[in-house]
């Protein structure tokens, strides 16, 4: 019975250094980009529901400002007359308000602007902790993308294993599946959409964009598993100078 103790003690440990060796750089980007992407959808769909509200106070000013957090900046800093005034407006369709019926309209602003405050917290941890360890795939990608083609593949490891046309298409597997399912157009991107790169291509040239960027990317992301030279800069210049 004391052996099998000891065994059984001896066993525990093992899989208690298992575990504790277990958490790595993987872990910690993941986790993050979950909790940003998180954060960001939060604060998107509560500032739909703040726009909606606010705009049976001025509508006007939900049509003329598309950004979310301009609107949040607008409303929080200034009075309904002061915005009439930066809008160019004498009259308005929205109600006079009392003070108790548009308090809880700035205080929901308050709570979106600072959801997007922890956001970009959280997005500034991400951008270090990958300069250290994928610093190619950082400069090449951004924190946010890099770390979600990073998350999709499961590890830093598993993503430089990878093909650069499987690289192109993480983020778009419902796409793919209904590609494979109904016979739909096959999808040219997932995440990779999200690139300033494949955001100004032209219409016609965004798949190929996205393709020269996945080549890229499969380059860097190799340097950084296997530790090779820091290459991304002259990558992003190549892709630069071919999509100007």
């Amino acid at each position: 019975m004391a052996k099998l103790a000891d065994l059984r003690k001896k066993n525990l440990e093992l899989a208690k250094k298992g575990v504790r060796e277990s958490v790595n750089p993987d872990l910690f980007i993941i986790n993050c980009v979950n909790n940003v992407e998180e954060l960001q959808k939060i604060a998107n769909n509560l500032s739909k529901r703040l726009r909606e509200w606010y705009s049976l106070h001025l509508p006007e000013l939900d049509k003329r400002t598309e950004e979310h957090n301009t609107f949040i900046r607008l409303i929080l800093a200034k009075d309904k007359k002061e915005l009439m005034k930066d809008l160019k407006i004498h009259d308005t369709m929205g109600a006079d308000l009392e003070k108790k019926d548009l308090e809880p309209i700035l205080i929901l602003a308050k709570v979106i602007e600072g959801l997007n405050k922890e956001a970009a917290v959280l997005e500034k941890y991400l951008e270090e902790r990958m300069r250290n360890y994928c610093p190619n795939l950082l400069t090449l990608t951004g924190a946010v993308i890099g770390a979600k083609l990073l998350r999709e593949a499961g590890s830093l490891k598993k993503l430089a294993m990878m093909r650069s046309s499987t690289v192109q298409l993480l983020g778009a597997e419902k796409a793919l599946f209904r590609h494979i399912r109904t016979g739909a157009r096959p999808p040219k991107y997932g995440y990779l959409l999200q690139h300033q790169l494949v955001q100004k291509a032209k219409k016609d040239e965004k798949g190929k964009a996205a393709r020269a960027l996945a080549d890229k990317i499969f380059l860097a992301v190799r340097m950084d598993y296997f530790k090779g030279a820091f290459v991304a800069d002259k990558l992003l210049k190549e892709l630069e100078e071919r999509f100007k």
